[in-house]
């Protein structure tokens, strides 16, 4: 006997996490702790082979992850800015060209170089942008991108929700279109 699908349950989201490689443990816990809020869409290891050219690793994620989710969950540690990869799935992101326009939610996981917070204990969201990848920076300064922080990082900050955060950046997709920020090239090659 069929049943109809319970529909006081609201869809749950499908999120790209972009992370660099040395920090895959932040993008574990995130699942872990999170996982069941939304549908992951990441890159596992062993997903793309080694072996292959740029150009393919880039269209394989796009078109086998990027494409079907509706928000990119950025993970930046202390070297994730130099990471062409982290680049190219911000870019896909916020680029209608690829399945539409995703949310973008940044998140701050320990390791980042720099507080948000100046000598005087003022938060300064500007403290961040020389750190993080231009494309991410600027969608953070018009807001169509949201920065958040690693539970348990400051204490002066309360612990985040990951679903709201969530929906925020997928209502985003609608309500900030106008202030998506796509004009920076893509990296060629990883930063030193």
């Amino acid at each position: 006997m069929y049943s109809a699908p319970d529909q006081s349950q609201p869809e749950k989201r499908r999120v790209f996490i972009s992370f660099h490689h040395k920090d895959e443990w932040y993008r574990n816990e995130f699942n872990d702790r999170w996982g069941d809020q939304f549908i992951g869409l990441d890159v596992k290891l062993g997903d793309i082979p080694t072996e292959s050219d740029a150009e393919y690793i880039k269209r394989l994620i796009q078109e086998d992850h990027i494409r079907h989710s509706s928000v990119v969950v950025a993970l930046y540690g202390a070297e994730t800015r130099k990471r062409k990869h982290v680049d190219w799935e911000i870019s896909a992101g916020v680029s209608a060209k690829v399945g539409g326009r995703k949310g973008l939610v940044v998140m701050i996981i320990p390791g980042f170089p720099v507080s948000p917070y100046n000598e005087q204990g003022i938060y300064d969201q500007s403290r961040l942008y020389p750190y993080l990848h231009p494309r991410t920076a600027e969608n953070l300064k018009t807001g169509y991108a949201d920065v958040y922080f690693w539970p348990g990082m400051y204490a002066q900050m309360t612990d985040v929700q990951v679903k709201d955060l969530v929906e925020l950046a997928a209502t985003k997709r609608e309500t900030h279109a106008d202030k998506v920020h796509t004009a920076y090239p893509q990296y060629v090659n990883n930063l030193p």
